[in-house]
């Protein structure tokens, strides 16, 4: 045991738990903690917005599958951070987010920059913390770093009253500890992975459905060898996108609102799906009642509570799903289970494929989407790593961006938290800093968080941003155009601002690339540049996502272009 403050203890057990950057913004209530930076290690990377530093924790997290981690101070700093918190939750990412405090005497008295941040918070954490004693912060931290990355991941809090940071008591850090009540569900159930390689043997046009979860588990090997040893066809959820190489011959890529053509069309005809690691979210199955009327479901999901939540399931695999997966593939090969002949099925998986290739109609100008994001698909290295904003741009880059090596495609699905994918790519470049990374983004999302660029380039942090830029709210103006009858309210952007003068304000790259010839100039440019870049890339505003599958319909009407 050694005698200090709180907030040396918290900085000391970050080091302990290997944190090497810290992403905040300081103020009156977490200046103690602040002041530790000047006595260790960890680096602090300075945003201009604590959502921001809330996503930047997210992108590392993702990307290192180790919790990201930021800081805030006490009230409106706290708040700030919400949204990046309950983004985290809704799409499984590991964070510990560290919150300054009013005094413990002053909490509950209105205090200046008071709030309730651990009671807003706790619907969208995996826990809560908040140390009233400073000889509480070595375990908590434990705690809480261990909380975020277990079982299925996610976002922890702790909240330090500003006295408990700088309060001294003697610490001991402790290197086993118990939670009470949290018991996460790794090892799976061995006879129900033998009910599900029987119930996929024994069906006629089996497929299987890769979530997020298995993006997150890294079960990439397992899910190719388990496809490739029973010839199954692979879609994804937008989520799961990624977690099969989508140049393989047995991918048909993402499914739902926003799916491939193929994709559909095959997952409507499938009679047993193995879904590994999904929700089940309405955006990628379309209604509940139509998608499981067709299918017997196998699910393999590490969060028990997933388990029939949104479909009936006939059999259910609850534990880490790379292992699931990986007893699964033992199993075949104990058996000597590995289909080498083209069935009836995958002969019509082909078919279909091809057909799609073949007619589905995109912009006939020189730079819309599919062209666009087909050339920076061709010029990026496999291994470069995407992240995308929200709006039609995320939506283009799920048809038409390949994912080639997997685990390199990341956006934000559940909450669909517009301004998530600039950020979040400063934060994966800080986990992955000789890959590059790629920000997919729209004018309108970019807009939310563009002062981040002051990140990128103060911290030295080259990531580049290529934005369609259509000049509108383009997801929004698009529902207008369809369900609407045309009537454009709240969606012109105006042309403002000019993102090449934005970007060299901060110091930045800007590029505008105005036909294809400019755009492969710009991005090899941007990949050869030790500065952060912004690709601006004007577009039709007319132009749609296509196929679409309108809300509260099946997978089966989908809106194809004409």
């Amino acid at each position: 045991m050694q005698s200090m403050t709180g907030a040396k203890a918290l900085m000391t057990a970050m080091e302990k738990e290997g944190v090497k950057e810290v992403f905040g913004l300081p103020g009156g209530a977490n200046l103690p903690m602040y002041d530790e930076f000047a006595r260790c290690d960890i680096r602090h990377i300075l945003v201009r917005h604590e959502q921001s530093a809330a996503h930047m924790a997210d992108g590392f997290g993702r990307v290192s599958r180790k919790p990201g981690v930021c800081f805030a101070t006490s009230g409106p700093g706290a708040t700030n951070i919400l949204t990046g918190i309950a983004t985290a939750q809704a799409d499984s990412a590991p964070m510990v987010a560290v919150t300054g405090q009013v005094p413990v005497p002053m909490i509950g008295r209105d205090a200046f920059q008071e709030s309730d941040i651990i009671g807003m918070a706790n619907p969208v954490v995996k826990y809560a913390y908040q140390p009233r004693d400073a000889a509480e912060i070595p375990e908590v931290v434990k705690k809480g770093f261990f909380i975020a990355e277990t079982g299925r991941p996610g976002p922890v809090l702790i909240d330090i009253p500003k006295d408990v940071q700088t309060n001294e008591a003697e610490m001991s850090f402790p290197n086993e500890f118990k939670i009470r009540g949290y018991h996460p569900w790794t090892d799976p159930d061995m006879v129900n992975v033998q009910k599900a390689i029987e119930m996929l043997l024994h069906a006629q046009r089996p497929i299987i459905l890769a979530g997020g979860g298995t993006i997150i588990s890294s079960a990439f090997a397992e899910l190719q060898a388990v496809a490739e040893l029973l010839m199954i066809p692979v879609v994804t959820t937008f989520k799961g996108k990624g977690a099969f190489p989508e140049n393989h011959p047995l991918s048909l890529g993402p499914i739902g609102m926003h799916g491939h053509a193929e994709a559909n069309k095959i997952m409507t005809e499938a009679d047993c799906v193995l879904a590994i690691g999904t929700r089940f979210s309405d955006r990628s199955v379309g209604t509940f009642e139509d998608f499981e009327s067709r299918l017997k479901i196998i699910h393999m999901d590490v969060d028990p509570a997933e388990i029939g939540k949104n479909q009936t399931t006939m059999v259910a695999v609850v534990g880490d799903v790379r292992a699931s997966l990986r007893i699964m593939v033992k199993m075949l090969m104990q058996r000597a289970i590995k289909k080498t002949d083209e069935t009836v099925w995958i002969k019509h998986v082909k078919e279909i494929k091809a057909y799609w290739k073949e007619n589905l109609k995109i912009h006939p100008g020189e730079m819309g989407a599919a062209k666009i994001l087909r050339k920076l698909r061709e010029i990026l290295p496999h291994e470069s790593i995407i992240t995308t904003e929200v709006g039609q741009h995320q939506m283009w880059a799920s048809l038409f961006y390949d994912v080639i090596q997997p685990g390199t495609f990341f956006s934000s699905t559940g909450l669909g938290t517009m301004g998530w994918g600039f950020p979040a790519s400063i934060g994966a470049k800080v986990a992955k800093p000789d890959v590059p990374v790629v920000d997919i983004a729209g004018d309108g999302s970019f807009n939310m968080t563009e002062n981040s660029l002051a990140t990128a380039v103060l911290e030295d942090i080259p990531v580049i941003v290529f934005l369609l830029n259509n000049f509108t709210l383009g997801m929004v103006a698009q529902w207008q155009r369809t369900f609407y009858d045309r009537r454009m309210i709240g969606v012109d952007q105006g042309r403002c601002p000019d993102y090449v003068k934005l970007a060299e304000s901060y110091g930045a790259q800007g590029i505008r690339a105005e036909s294809m010839d400019e755009l492969e100039r710009a991005i090899k440019t941007a990949l050869s540049s030790d500065v952060a870049t912004v690709i601006d890339i004007p577009i039709d505003p007319e132009e749609d996502v296509l196929p679409f599958v309108a809300p509260g319909t099946p997978l089966k009407d989908m809106i194809l272009p004409s």
